[in-house]
């Protein structure tokens, strides 16, 4: 295969990564969720509702905002409030939800802490596919690393911070900052294309965000940010909730050959 049909492969699975990534993302948890129950000892009644539920709620909210950027509802950009507004506050209250409940629990003491790192790393691929986006002018500049977007850097070191920590040690203190740092970034993003919506216009009339308004882009803001906020969110309770040492009194058993960071 020559250099420009590698290229056009290369940049046609671009658009599709926005499709890719959150399905693998949803299934991601879906996994996680059945290895945490199962190296908590809950029970197989426990452990089957807990998997089903995340299934039927990964459906429910990808498929519901599906249809809404279908719909053209969320494109209503004048509206008080707007939509898209109400979907990020959406995001926001779902983030805290699932990381500030059982639910969350369950994620934070059972999956180990390189775990909870390393699947950030969907943001490297992710921060590729935006770029790209960007240069097919569909995105504005200032939301990718070639303008004021640096959450590529949090996808790099998701793995190699997981890596450290998996192989090296606990890296406690590490992962610690490392979360600090890539929330930040996420915030960041999350604050500039906000304010490249129409509404805004902060950037100007010809750096606007309409795009994630439309399928399968919402699921850039409605998944993938999703997933990286309660991420963060997680891996903080994680930090506080599990113990120093594993030979301390608490630590989960290993059924699935995981080693517990």
């Amino acid at each position: 295969m020559d250099a420009t049909r590698l290229n056009g492969s290369v940049n046609d699975f671009m658009p599709a990564a926005f499709v890719v990534i959150p399905v693998l993302l949803a299934a991601a948890l879906v996994w996680g969720v059945a290895v945490a129950s199962r190296r908590l000892g809950e029970d197989r009644a426990t452990q089957r509702r807990a998997v089903l539920t995340t299934i039927i709620g990964a459906a429910v909210w990808m498929g519901g905002t599906w249809l809404a950027a279908a719909s053209g509802v969320l494109r209503r950009w004048n509206a008080t409030p707007p939509p898209f507004v109400i979907l990020i506050a959406g995001i926001s209250v779902l983030s805290v939800a699932i990381a500030f409940t059982s639910y969350g629990r369950r994620l934070a003491v059972g999956l180990p802490l390189w775990v909870l790192v390393a699947v950030q790393g969907f943001r490297l691929p992710l921060e590729l596919a935006m770029h790209e986006m960007y240069e097919r002018g569909v995105m504005p500049v200032q939301m990718s690393y070639a303008g004021s977007n640096y959450d590529i850097l949090t996808g790099i070191t998701a793995l190699v911070v997981g890596a450290i920590v998996r192989f090296g040690g606990h890296g406690r203190v590490l992962v610690a900052a490392w979360n600090v740092f890539g929330l930040a970034l996420l915030l960041n993003i999350v604050t500039i294309a906000i304010l490249s919506t129409p509404r805004f216009s902060y950037y100007g009339s010809d750096r606007l965000n309409e795009w994630v308004a439309d399928p399968p882009y919402v699921w850039l803001p409605a998944v993938m940010v999703l997933a990286a906020l309660a991420g963060h969110l997680v891996i903080f309770r994680a930090l506080r909730s599990r113990p120093t040492r594993r030979s301390d009194p608490g630590a989960v058993s290993d059924p699935v050959g995981l080693e517990r960071r």
